[in-house]
């Protein structure tokens, strides 16, 4: 019941300031390069948190913007996730996203003119072609949050990594930034549309360069990223 009740609180509240943020960040993509963009996003990112009736928090520092491009690697449990992150990196940094998100009205064209790239799942050759745009933007310098999962887990354990990340890493070189991410799946799951006001702790790990991943095959870097995650899961 309390859950219940708080929800019916905070998702109206939420919904308000989403629609009003989104019309506002769709301004800002049209007005100012992208690069400056984290200025609205990073704080944006902590009061979709607040507002859900969550409080941030983090454990060890985000890369320096400096030695980009990054592929920020993590757990995916919850809603919250992409804003737990979000509000700790200093810098632009995008995804790759379904496609059936570029058909939803407002939000479809605001992830589009922000540089999120669609992704058909179900298909391989239109996946291979995302994941090629992907590349030639990380090979410009741009950075990736990217869940190697591919979907929420209902669990908290890991599900089974999907090797379209790695293949990234592998093909461009950029470092990866594992991120164990905690109270996600207290705070909203997937499969419950409630909401539990909660701690969220982002955990950012030590980056794995391309002078550790370098000469490891596909199925060694996803192995090896995954007991990143896990470590930074259980700490």
């Amino acid at each position: 019941m309390y859950k219940t009740i708080v929800s019916l609180i905070l998702w109206p509240i939420w919904f308000l300031f989403f629609s009003f943020s989104m019309m506002l960040l769709l301004i800002l993509i049209l007005t100012i390069p992208r690069k400056y963009l984290y200025i609205y996003v990073c704080p944006l990112c902590w009061f979709y948190c607040f507002l859900g009736g969550q409080w941030l928090r983090k454990e060890n520092n985000p890369p320096a913007p400096e030695g980009q491009p990054y592929l920020y690697m993590f757990n995916h449990v919850s809603m919250f996730d992409q804003f737990m992150i979000g509000a700790y990196v200093r810098h632009y940094i995008t995804a790759v996203g379904a496609i059936e998100q570029f058909n939803y009205p407002i939000w479809g064209q605001i992830i589009k003119q922000y540089g999120v790239i669609p992704i058909v799942r179900q298909r391989i050759r239109e996946a291979r072609k995302s994941l090629s745009a992907a590349e030639d933007a990380l090979n410009n310098g741009v950075s990736f949050i990217i869940s190697p999962e591919g979907t929420r887990t209902l669990t908290g354990e890991l599900s089974p990594f999907k090797k379209g990340p790695f293949h990234l890493a592998k093909n461009t070189g950029a470092t990866i930034i594992p991120i164990g991410l905690h109270g996600g799946l207290k705070a909203k799951r997937k499969d419950d549309w409630r909401l539990r006001p909660s701690i969220l702790t982002t955990r950012f790990g030590t980056p794995i360069t391309n002078i550790e991943y370098g000469d490891l095959t596909i199925d060694e870097i996803k192995d090896l990223v995954r007991e990143r995650i896990q470590q930074l899961m259980a700490t």
